[in-house]
């Protein structure tokens, strides 16, 4: 046999084997192919693609699959994409669009405003995960901003920025997926309602003297803004205070936010408000005195 031969032989076996190869592979695509509901498809494609998990879900194609197999997802979890995007989907699945409020970040801190100092020279790794490890922090606050960016670098929208070695929020650019709420080991960022009338500016669990010797600005706990409030909207739980949003957009501005007005330290605050100036501090006795009242 010459090399001619032995060429020409040798490319019809590999072309018949290549052939019975396709065959086999077209046969098994069609043997286990996986029927993909169109719905889904349409609303994976409506949705944002940001990948972001602010649905509570994996990604966009696990919300989509979940919107149409499940008939209790609603159509408006996708925080980036907002009303549009919700209206589509519901179209799309034939369901009925909720009253999800519009939703975003806010930072419960204000150490600069409060004159909170270092109290330790960190150099370790530049994280807020990793500093928190190491003696809860490098600030004499245990529970002020790290500064370190850990909530910037999980912000998929660039909504984020670190100033003055704490991080600044841009209320316009941020969608309330709620990364930055889940990567932040201090836990003072938070999701409220953007209509919300007021906020509360510190995390601090304790109270009295253990606030002000550290911070000049921090909530001292004395549960004014607790008592003041007359659609009982505000409480302290685990030792800070917490305001059920709902509740207090339902009662309307009639209290002309009689909360904010009441805290002494002035970390309640109306939304959009600057920083106030200062009011004499409560004596940490008095203070005490008054939430025990």
């Amino acid at each position: 046999m010459d090399l001619t031969q032995l060429a020409w032989t040798g490319l019809a076996v590999f072309g018949a084997l290549g052939l019975l190869a396709g065959v086999a592979l077209a046969l098994a695509a069609v043997r286990c192919r996986v029927e993909v509901n169109p719905k889904i498809e349409a609303v994976k494609h409506a949705l944002m693609g940001a990948n972001c998990g602010g649905c509570a879900y994996p990604g966009c194609e696990a919300y989509a699959e979940a919107l149409v197999n499940d008939p209790a997802v609603p159509p408006d979890l996708c925080r980036p994409g907002g009303p549009e995007v919700a209206l589509a989907v519901a179209r799309i699945t034939g369901k009925e669009l909720g009253s999800a409020q519009p939703i975003m970040a806010v930072r419960r801190c204000v150490k600069d405003e409060g004159q909170v100092a270092a109290e330790l020279a960190y150099s370790g790794i530049p994280t807020c995960l990793a500093a928190s490890l190491a003696h809860g922090g490098p600030d004499a606050c245990r529970y002020a901003c790290i500064g370190l960016g850990d909530c910037v670098a999980s912000c998929p929208f660039g909504a984020m920025h670190l100033e003055g070695g704490m991080v600044r929020i841009d209320p316009e650019a941020c969608t309330g997926c709620g990364n930055c709420v889940r990567a932040c080991p201090k836990a003072i960022l938070e999701l409220v309602p953007r209509a919300a009338r007021v906020l509360t500016h510190c995390s601090s669990r304790d109270k009295g003297k253990e606030v002000t010797s550290v911070c000049q600005a921090g909530c001292i706990a004395c549960g004014m803004c607790v008592k003041k409030c007359p659609a009982n909207a505000i409480s302290m739980e685990a030792g800070r205070i917490k305001i059920d949003h709902d509740a207090c957009l339902a009662h309307g501005p009639a209290c002309e936010e009689v909360c904010a007005e009441s805290c002494p330290r002035s970390i309640l605050r109306r939304t959009g408000q600057a920083a106030p100036p200062a009011k004499a501090p409560q004596p940490a006795a008095e203070a005490q005195q008054t939430q025990e009242a």
